[in-house]
């Protein structure tokens, strides 16, 4: 192909709407897990699969496996043509667009071309003023569901192409169940960096209404419910859910948290022992195990000062293996990491409570939120289980640069402020302590308190121009 042809060619394949054009990035996800977790959906979900076939043809190309990438968008094809025999609409000119790139990156131009060409076609078919361009509901739903799938970084996105979408169909069923899910999304990463958002409550009650029988957006409204201390409602809701999809893995998984959360934690390990069954390697039910593993160990070490040895060693055995099994299946499922690390030091198992942390800190789709929870766990191990008050300090205080707003954060200040406080009472006190102190006094907003601080860590180091500069710059803020 000339290079001209080659130009003209790449130039008509930016302006398609479809998974390459809509900057879904691989670094910004676990390619394996997400492909593991559009096969489960396909599995497990009845209705169209359109959606899911698109989305998995294009991770089959990023893992660079354009051939089953282009099986996967015949499968999506074959999924239209079945669901709409008579019509052409948003969906299926997504499918053409990601054919046309997929052949593209084949080096199969003419193939690439034909695509490219059935998609203006239709376009000009279905607007006399779009020649790519074509503002369709169905288009943007399709790129919301691509983008929840990709993580928190995406779900604004998602959730401005499902109103989009809404805007043009506001009584669609699958529209407001995206709309719903990516409210919910992005309510909990919001309320997790500490960030006010529009509840997604009356969104999900929505879709709810508009589709009874959708059971996996039934379980994340009872969830909503529990949030909002409105339980018994949220259980009728959880209850209906397993009714209507008794064996629908994602309704158990779901299910079980509700319950976990509520404290009925046999009831939740029944739940996951069942959705286990159907799916053994399912990460997130192993994740889930682990958790109510932990929380059986917890209610024994409450409800008795010396629990049964036997019991507490079992529970942790349990757990370490639930949540070892999700590890080992999924490198960057960073909660799970993070719980995996802690319950090792329950058990004792220091070395590998390091080294679980370590891999953890190597993670590299991390948000800033993960990196300070990261950060204080860590501090706790530090402090608690290695007797190392100065690393605790340290790795506390890593959390604290961290300059954004989040639970993470917080904690780590509170738990920073405690220690050293701690120290002073005890006269183990250095210059370090008193400033690290003054700086905490000043994030509180207690100026007075931390002209205090910075003025005794002077006292024990004289020389020391960041706490002479911090003190000046306080004093200046409280004169001006």
């Amino acid at each position: 192909m000339s290079t001209i042809l080659n130009n003209s060619l790449k130039s008509s394949l930016l302006q398609l709407e479809c998974h390459f054009t809509w900057a879904l990035l691989k670094q910004d996800v676990d390619l394996d897990d997400l492909e593991e977790t559009i096969s489960y959906q396909i599995e497990f979900f009845m209705e169209s699969n359109i959606a899911n076939y698109n989305l998995l043809s294009y991770v089959c190309h990023l893992k660079d496996s354009n051939e089953e990438a282009l099986r996967n968008l015949q499968k999506a094809e074959e999924e239209f043509q079945k669901n709409h025999p008579d019509e052409t609409n948003g969906t299926i000119l997504v499918t053409w667009g990601n054919y046309a790139w997929i052949y593209y990156h084949m080096k199969r131009y003419k193939e690439a071309q034909t695509y490219v060409s059935k998609v203006e076609n239709t376009c000009k078919k279905l607007s006399s003023t779009a020649q790519w361009k074509i503002q369709l509901p169905e288009i943007y739903a399709e790129q919301g569901w691509a983008l929840l799938k990709f993580g928190a970084k995406y779900y604004k996105r998602a959730k401005d192409c499902f109103e989009t979408a809404l805007k043009n169909d506001p009584n669609n069923p699958r529209f407001n169940a995206g709309y719903a899910i990516a409210m919910y999304r992005l309510e909990d990463f919001s309320h997790r960096q500490c960030e006010d958002i529009n509840p997604s409550i009356e969104p999900l009650k929505r879709a709810v209404e508009l589709n009874p029988k959708d059971t996996f957006i039934m379980a994340l409204l009872a969830l909503k419910l529990q949030d909002l201390k409105q339980v018994d409602e949220g259980q009728k809701y959880i209850e209906a859910a397993i009714q209507i999809t008794p064996d629908l893995p994602y309704v158990q998984r779901y299910a079980a948290k509700f319950y976990r959360r509520k404290g009925e934690v046999d009831k939740a390990l029944e739940i996951l022992k069942k959705a286990l069954a159907v799916t053994p390697k399912s990460v997130f039910l192993h994740h889930q195990l682990g958790v109510c593993y932990r929380s059986k160990l917890f209610q024994l070490k409450n409800a008795s000062r010396y629990p049964p040895q036997e019991q507490v060693e079992e529970l942790i055995r349990l757990s370490i293996f639930h949540l070892k099994t999700a590890t080992d299946q999924r490198t960057k499922f960073f909660s799970a990491h993070m719980d995996l690390a802690n319950m090792y030091a329950q058990g004792k198992r220091y070395k590998e409570a390091e080294e679980t942390f370590q891999k953890a800190f190597q993670i590299n789709i991390l948000f800033y939120d993960d990196k300070q929870e990261l950060y204080y766990h860590y501090g706790n191990f530090q402090r608690f289980h290695m007797k190392s008050e100065s690393e605790a300090i340290r790795y506390y205080l890593e959390g604290l640069k961290i300059e954004k707003d989040s639970y993470g954060r917080d904690k780590c200040r509170k738990a920073l402020q405690k220690l050293l406080e701690q120290r002073i009472q005890r006269g183990l006190e250095d210059a370090t302590d008193f400033g690290t102190l003054g700086l905490i006094h000043n994030l509180n907003g207690e100026k007075h308190k931390a002209i205090e601080c910075y003025e005794k860590a002077i006292a024990l180091c004289p020389d020391s121009e960041e706490y002479l500069s911090a003190l000046c710059e306080l004093r200046l803020s409280i004169s001006s």
